[in-house]
């Protein structure tokens, strides 16, 4: 049978459009197979905020961050904590990764068109110890047009590379298969899926109108993570973060289904580390929903009041933006899967950003002008449209007022006593009559507003919260959201899928979140922000380069 092509990609998201562009640069020809329609081009990429971690930048020197290449990987170390036997090529891809991020990654994207917007974000502060979980320094450097943005000179240079006959789309082909001759994976067989016009992000049918097979020297596996399938999410789920929430809301589209996992275990890959993983416990839910449980997430600045199911306040460090999985950890062992934001009207015009292209009209449409009146004309309006529509969100002028509704909101016994809210503000209020504190959040918060992009646009200064000048008061109800796989495909350095013995699977390569980002897993345990699209990109140029020289 003859070969359609040098190379076959499975998932059109942004590991596969960057290691096609590769495979183009290099003259292979290349055919994309995606069980989502066309206008999915992309994938899950499309829909974030476009987040890049970057060390020692020109936008971290401006805004008087010293970062460095030992720094960074001190923390990726400390956040990663290897110590699994297997983690010898996940730590390989680390320390690769965060060497390509202090050296040619924001040149090399630029070349391709990237920009960045000049104020650096500064995503999980960890809290900790030097040597711990965390981000030192600021590293989340947006792209201007966030997900779309990241997506744009990939799409371009993979559109350009199909007129000129090089690579071809196959969408609405779902793989069930990776087929062999002898020792070497070279092709995939599978349903044609009927036409869908669906709207990008909206579940599509999986209704079947026929079957193909294709034939390459080479398949590379790029069909992300299992973050909209929450069984495959509880049967996964480790018990170090407590017991698997009974309600998840989802951050990903529905075709997020893992599949494409166990297709490639029965091809002789392997899978590591299956019990990483990365879900936000700042969810809320979509008043505008596209997908199945369509979540977002806040992306909240460090003042906001943080509250357990019962009113307890949460413990040093897991303060909002802080540590993600060790918050997760905690509310999962209280006995209930959600959580509370109490916080001010001041607090929420400065401090309160949401997740996702489609949530930042101003970023995703580069419109300084949008990004000026964000800057000073009070709350913005995507979060103002969840504070009106949302049903997370409750806004009273009057504590007792707000604990009630939020009782209601819960649903049955009433768990919140006003007492013990009240009392958790005050104490908190109090340690503001003084310029130091014992309270280790209020030392954070002067402690960020010591960073010139906080102070500017990312923090409030601290306030009474019970004062009525402040006001008025907001709570908002978090869930847990799932969103990303941390283990996946083991791989080595050449994004080569490797066996249950350790040995490459001839013609076989993953990239992306279906390789846990690199070598199943180059997270370890806990991620820093920034670096889920950087793995992409990453992984997907490793793979590109290496099919292009591994096919004939």
């Amino acid at each position: 049978m003859a070969d359609d092509a040098d190379v076959i990609i499975v998932g059109a998201g942004l590991a596969g459009l960057v290691a096609a562009a590769e495979l183009a640069e290099a003259g292979k020809k290349t055919i994309i197979v995606d069980q989502e329609p066309e206008q999915s081009l992309g994938g899950q990429a499309f829909w974030s905020l476009g987040g890049i971690f970057l060390i020692d930048s020109p936008e971290q020197r401006r805004m008087r961050i010293r970062d460095s290449y030992a720094l960074a990987l001190e923390d990726w170390l400390g956040t990663a904590a290897f110590d699994r036997p297997e983690d010898l090529w996940p730590r390989r891809w680390a320390e690769a990764y965060v060497g390509f991020a202090a050296g040619e990654k924001r040149s090399w994207l630029m070349q391709r068109g990237l920009k960045f917007f000049p104020v650096v974000g500064w995503a999980e502060r960890g809290g900790g110890n030097a040597v711990g979980h965390g981000n030192s320094v600021p590293r989340f450097h947006v792209t201007w047009g966030t997900g779309p943005g990241v997506l744009e000179p990939f799409v371009q240079r993979v559109r350009e590379a199909e007129k000129n006959g090089l690579i071809r789309f196959k969408f609405r082909h779902r793989v069930n298969e990776l087929t062999r001759t002898g020792t070497v994976v070279d092709g995939v067989r599978g349903d044609i899926l009927v036409p869908s016009d669906v709207e990008r992000g909206r579940k599509s049918s999986r209704d079947v109108a026929g079957d193909f097979e294709l034939q390459a020297q080479a398949v590379i596996v790029a069909s992300g993570g299992i973050g909209a399938n929450p069984e495959l999410v509880r049967k996964n789920w480790p018990q170090r973060l407590g017991t698997p929430p009974r309600h998840m809301i989802s951050g990903v589209p529905d075709h997020v289904d893992g599949r494409m996992l166990a297709i490639t275990e029965r091809t002789g890959g392997s899978v590591i580390n299956r019990d990483r993983m990365w879900h936000y416990v700042e969810g809320i839910r979509n008043w505008a929903p596209l997908w199945t449980d369509h979540a977002i997430r806040i992306l909240p600045g460090p003042s906001s009041l943080w509250l357990d199911a019962r009113g307890k306040r949460l413990p040093v460090p897991l303060y909002p933006g802080f540590d993600t999985l060790g918050t997760l950890s905690h509310i999962m062992r209280t006995g209930f899967d959600y959580s509370w934001f109490i916080l001010t009207q001041k607090i929420i015009q400065k401090e309160f950003a949401l997740s996702g292209s489609e949530q930042n009209p101003d970023l995703t449409g580069k419109s300084w002008r949008q990004v000026l009146g964000r800057a000073t004309s009070g709350v913005p309006g995507p979060v103002k449209a969840f504070m009106e529509k949302g049903k997370d969100f409750i806004v009273e002028a009057e504590l007792p007022a707000l604990v009630a509704r939020m009782n209601a909101l819960a649903g049955g016994e009433p768990l919140l006593e006003l007492s013990q809210v009240e009392r958790e503000i005050l104490a908190r209020d109090r340690q503001l009559d003084n310029p130091f504190s014992k309270d280790m959040q209020i030392t954070a918060l002067r402690g960020a507003r010591a960073y010139l992009g906080d102070r500017l646009i990312r923090t409030a200064k601290p306030h009474k919260m019970l004062d009525p000048a402040n006001g008025p008061l907001i709570a908002v109800r978090l869930n847990i959201l799932t969103r990303k796989t941390l283990g996946g495909l083991h791989t080595d350095l050449d994004s080569r899928v490797l066996g249950i013995d350790g040995r490459p699977v001839e013609g076989l390569y993953a990239v992306g979140e279906a390789a846990g980002f690199g070598g199943g897993g180059m997270h370890g345990y806990a991620a820093l922000e920034g670096t889920f699209l950087g793995g992409c990109i990453f992984s997907g140029r490793s793979a590109g380069r290496a099919a292009a020289r591994g096919v004939g």
